[in-house]
């Protein structure tokens, strides 16, 4: 397949709407679209902070060398709690990683939506600058939102 092909396939694959209910597919079945899945997986309260648990997978084909996400967490009452940025490190083609962060100051029960803001910083070794960015889908096991 060309590269033009290629990409007007990304294209049309990116523009449908995900299904409702989904898991997170394998690399097999997603290699051709390519792209980050990031699901918050749990929130549990633990020495006065919130430690947030994601589950992600790169389906591009080659391994992802690191990932940092600029990342908001807004509060219970939809104001912006606080800015940071989650380092998910590498994550290696078609194999989920489980990436932990913990908030000082904030219960998980303060925390009301997360936005993925942007990237900071992806190391990706092929031709597609945006690796981190096209094609990121997310999503949440908790009422708390993860947007993007």
């Amino acid at each position: 397949m060309t590269k033009a092909v290629q990409n007007l396939v990304r294209a049309v694959l990116l523009a449908l709407p995900p299904i409702a209910g989904a898991g997170l597919a394998s690399a097999e079945n997603t290699q051709g679209a390519g792209g980050v899945t990031i699901e918050l997986s749990s929130a549990v309260d633990q020495d006065q902070g919130c430690l947030l648990s994601f589950v992600v997978e790169n389906a591009h084909p080659a391994d992802i060398d690191g990932a940092v996400y600029e990342t908001v967490l807004f509060g219970a009452q939809g104001e912006v709690a606080l800015l940071t940025l989650l380092d998910f490190q590498d994550l290696p083609a078609g194999r989920p990683r489980v990436r932990q962060f913990k908030f000082d100051g904030l219960a998980c029960n303060q925390i009301s939506r997360i936005l993925i803001n942007g990237v900071q910083d992806c190391a990706y070794p092929g031709d597609l600058a945006d690796a981190c960015l096209s094609g990121l889908t997310l999503r949440s096991r908790l009422e708390t939102e993860l947007i993007g």
